[in-house]
């Protein structure tokens, strides 16, 4: 099993360099567009994308970030949608492709120690939904030749 996106698995986490050109807008990583996502404000956007770090990408798409029209309830109906289209155009690159393929079918867990217990598993806890580990394996199933 994969337990966590680190090391040679690094690839599979949102915060790795992959450009993602999404709704008119060329992001740096998944988790800038993922953010951004939130809004329909293209200013915003840019601003999202414009950060110099993933994380900082991720604290501006949070509860204290700079979206004034974020509607959680709203969101949360379409966020794995959403997540899932952005993974799609992140292992269009070749590169990033043939990396996820080669992972087989070995399970995918994004082990983390922040409690993601929606997106991955928590690794003090062992227990999360592991929502991104699915996307992916359905993706890589998908595009598995």
């Amino acid at each position: 099993m994969i337990k966590s996106f680190v090391g040679q698995y690094d690839f599979l986490s949102n915060f790795h360099p992959s450009q993602i050109l999404y709704e008119g807008i060329l992001y740096p990583t998944v988790e800038h567009a993922f953010q951004a996502a939130k809004t329909q404000d293209k200013q915003v956007r840019q601003q999202i994308a414009d950060k110099d770090t993933p994380g900082k990408a991720k604290r501006a798409g949070g509860k204290r970030g700079i979206l004034k029209d974020f509607d959680q309830a709203a969101w949360d109906t379409q966020k794995v949608q959403v997540m899932e289209t952005l993974l799609r155009l992140k292992f269009q690159d070749q590169s990033l492709r043939e990396k996820l393929l080669a992972t087989g079918d070995t399970p995918i867990q994004e082990g983390n120690n922040w409690n993601d217990t929606y997106w991955g598993v928590s690794l003090k806890t062992g227990k999360g939904q592991n929502m991104l580990g699915k996307l992916l394996e359905k993706i890589r199933h998908e595009i598995t030749p």
